[in-house]
């Protein structure tokens, strides 16, 4: 059986989580919390380095984070570091190449990889609930601001709402999960996307508190840019294309703001 080595190297700033364990299982139906039960228990889980199995590993914190996808920015001159740290568990399930059909595979981060030259093909998705609703309970996402010259974490706040991951638009701010990464204008304006919900935002680099929100016609899931247009003006760009791994939707847009002084 594969195990990891004893020892990972860490730094002594982090945002690692503690280890998941089964009272933190959540639902949004009390069927939802039990079926969320039953699958921990059934997966294999030692921590943060469990190794893949045919069993069904739980991988934690999961493929899109903490900060995996779409990275970190910092300011230079303020030495500050801003990113949008994820907690979201994963399976990893190793399916056995026997030349069976496996379906559609290398679809992106969920769904059948097929693992070329190894003996295993390996089935990737979000520790979700029948609902499509993360089966950890909440917040999973966040955004966050370090002071690199004491390396102490400055704030953490929950980021996003539930608006695009219900039936109902309730824009109920619960911290969501999102892939994509922001940036610092010189002023210490930090944009962001990412999120499963389908907003542009802005927020103050020194506190992480929102300035302002636009609502995209479809996942802002690209890191946004800023330019000086003809006229001197300062222009944020996002492009909104969606993103199948998380399940926002898709589209075909580049959305330009004008920012104010």
């Amino acid at each position: 059986m594969d195990h990891a080595a004893p020892t990972q190297p860490i730094s002594a700033l982090t945002f690692r989580p503690p280890p998941m364990t089964e009272k933190e299982m959540w639902g949004a139906t009390p069927l939802d919390q039990m079926w969320c039960r039953i699958q921990f228990k059934s997966l294999r889980y030692e921590g943060q380095y469990t190794p893949p199995s045919v069993q069904g590993t739980l991988v934690y914190p999961g493929n899109f984070g903490v900060f995996n996808w779409g990275g970190i920015a910092v300011d230079p001159k303020r030495q500050v570091m801003f990113g949008m740290p994820l907690y979201l568990g994963f399976i990893q399930q190793l399916v056995e190449k026997d030349g069976s059909d496996m379906g559609a595979t290398n679809q992106g981060e969920q769904g059948i990889n097929s693992n070329e030259g190894a003996p295993y093909a390996v089935d990737m998705r979000p520790f979700l609930s029948p609902l499509g609703v993360p089966c950890q309970q909440p917040p999973w996402g966040f955004v966050a601001g370090v002071d690199l010259k004491t390396g102490e974490i400055a704030y953490k706040h929950k980021n996003g709402t539930i608006r695009d991951m219900t039936p109902l638009p309730l824009p109920i701010k619960m911290g969501v999960p999102g892939i994509g990464g922001p940036i610092i204008t010189e002023g210490g304006v930090v944009f962001l996307a990412a999120t499963v919900d389908d907003y542009l935002r802005a927020y103050d680099l020194s506190t992480g508190e929102q300035l302002w929100q636009a609502r995209l016609p479809a996942g802002g899931q690209a890191t946004p840019m800023t330019y000086l247009n003809s006229q001197g003006e300062q222009m944020v760009v996002q492009v909104a294309g969606g993103h199948g791994s998380v399940g926002t939707t898709i589209g075909d847009y580049v959305v330009a703001y004008k920012i104010k002084r």
